[in-house]
């Protein structure tokens, strides 16, 4: 067998437990059936009662389902082989199917009976203590399994012990209208009153009770197991389920839910649409609340779930998102894109990162179907400029020579903290580029207030960036990180271990 189905979905412990417990609770229930078919069927044939003959009947059937029973609790409690992807629950189905059908026969085999001696030649029948002795028994016993059958299959969702305790309900119902037919009976032969006929065909009116007891809940058993073959699920947990999915953060919409039953497992295929724009990594996230989501609506029940995701636009999502989102489906990164509202359209500026190795007319060509793309999906724009970028596939050696500029740092911390404030510039980096002695690069760490926006954060570190380069010509790209601070930054600074402030304290 493959190892994909060696093991069981769920905690492989409870699940033998519960197929232990159900085998356990079926074998009792087969044996005890066995000890009330020998005493009705004893007492049935001395005294001639049709009703306990008719109990003596059912109880055989009982025999029937209740060995359908065990056998169906044994192969549903099957791991799923190659052959049975879904597992072999739906073996419990197939039992119950087949005790209300034959409930059914039963059933209509008795009320046949009956009528022909309630409309025929009545039938001296000769009760005695035994046939009341033997029907009491029967109410006790049929009392104590169903009650125990009810417990197990509630605990594991089985629809075979279910089915098999209703079967000896309708048993304890049909037995107290047998005893109350013999005891009918009995009084007319110690009082001579028969009611124009009726008393003496009580044990038949009985038998007829006990079939027409049969019919109903049969034919109720019979259409909740036609449901689950035919995979109809349960409306109220399907609407659950979507409640639970619609309230996952990052699912903008449960457009379906599929489920289906087999023995004591729900199979659950969930369809929900998220943001198109969302990384695979946070799809993956919401797929795992979708999840997780579904089993917590579903607390008894075993549920496997398969979730399907579709692209869907965002509410929140902006033009700016749309233009990179179309750039990545087209193989391309777009950045620091710009919009310009113009009366009734959009401009938009951006840049695009391509592969490095394509030539000009390739890249060209790329830039032209994503600006047709953006305009066919949002007529609103008009014009959309596009600046080709190569992005760095290697790294570039450089040298750090920091300590050696320390004028260079005090300069920069002094340009920086003209615009954040003083003690604000902290963390310079200066890295020489090899082939050229004066060209640089550098990177610097500056507080902000925690409680700005980013947008002025951004204004201010793009007002630093600008000053940088305007004051040193040399200065080929920086990059400036920003930090959040409470209170003022120069007490910060004082705390810094020397080796984060190179040059500045010289320069000081």
């Amino acid at each position: 067998m493959p190892e994909e189905f060696a093991a069981r979905d769920r905690d492989p412990s409870r699940a033998a437990i519960a197929d232990r417990d159900k085998g356990r609770v079926a074998l009792l229930s087969v044996l005890a059936t066995v000890g009330l078919i020998a005493a009705k069927l004893t007492v049935g044939l001395l005294t001639g009662s049709l009703a306990i003959l008719a109990e003596a009947a059912q109880s055989t059937l009982d025999l029937v389902s209740s060995l359908f029973t065990l056998v169906a609790v044994r192969v549903a409690g099957r791991p799923p082989d190659p052959e049975h992807r879904y597992g072999h629950g739906k073996a419990e189905s197939l039992a119950a199917f087949i005790q209300a059908t034959l409930l059914l026969v039963t059933a209509g085999y008795i009320s046949y009976q009956a009528l022909q001696r309630i409309f025929g030649a009545p039938v001296r029948i000769e009760i005695s203590f035994w046939a009341f002795a033997v029907m009491s028994a029967s109410i006790v016993v049929d009392l104590v399994r169903s009650r125990y059958l009810a417990r197990v299959a509630r605990e594991y969702n089985s629809q075979a012990l279910a089915a098999d305790a209703l079967n000896f309900r309708t048993d304890i119902l049909s037995s107290i209208v047998v005893l109350a037919g013999l005891a009918l009976v009995k009084v007319g032969e110690w009082t001579g009153w028969d009611a124009g006929g009726w008393v003496p065909r009580a044990d038949a009116l009985a038998a007829l009770g006990v079939s027409a007891i049969v019919f109903t809940l049969a034919g109720r058993l019979l259409r909740e197991t036609v449901d689950v073959l035919l995979d109809r699920a349960p409306d109220e947990s399907a609407e659950r389920i979507t409640r639970a999915v619609e309230g996952v953060p990052g699912v903008i919409d449960c457009r379906r839910v599929r489920l289906r039953r087999a023995g004591n497992k729900v199979f659950a295929d969930v369809v929900i649409a998220v943001a198109r724009s969302a990384t695979f990594g946070e799809a993956h996230a919401i797929s795992e609340a979708v999840e997780g989501a579904v089993h917590a609506a579903l607390p008894r029940d075993g549920a496997d779930v398969v979730v399907h995701m579709e692209p869907a636009a965002a509410p929140d999502e902006t033009p700016g998102d749309e233009i990179r989102l179309l750039a990545r489906q087209g193989g391309m990164r777009a950045h620091d894109v710009r919009l310009r509202a113009i009366d009734d359209r959009l401009d938009a500026d951006l840049h695009v990162e391509v592969d490095p190795a394509l030539t000009l007319a390739e890249a060209h060509a790329l830039t032209a179907r994503l600006e047709r793309e953006v305009r066919r999906a949002n007529p609103q724009f008009g014009r959309i400029n596009t600046h080709l970028e190569a992005p760095e596939t290697a790294a570039e050696r450089q040298a750090d020579v920091t300590t050696q500029r320390a004028e260079l740092v005090a300069r920069v911390r002094d340009i920086a903290d003209g615009v954040a404030g003083r003690g604000s510039c902290h963390h310079v980096r200066i890295y020489l580029l090899p082939a050229d002695d004066d060209t640089f690069e550098m990177v610097l760490h500056c507080w902000f207030p925690g409680d700005l926006t980013v947008q002025r954060v951004h204004e201010q570190s793009a007002e630093i960036e600008r000053r940088l380069h305007n004051a040193l010509p040399n200065l080929r790209e920086v990059l400036l990180h920003a930090e959040p601070i409470e209170g003022d930054p120069s007490a910060a600074v004082s705390k810094l271990e020397p080796h984060i402030l190179p040059g500045r304290r010289r320069a000081e």
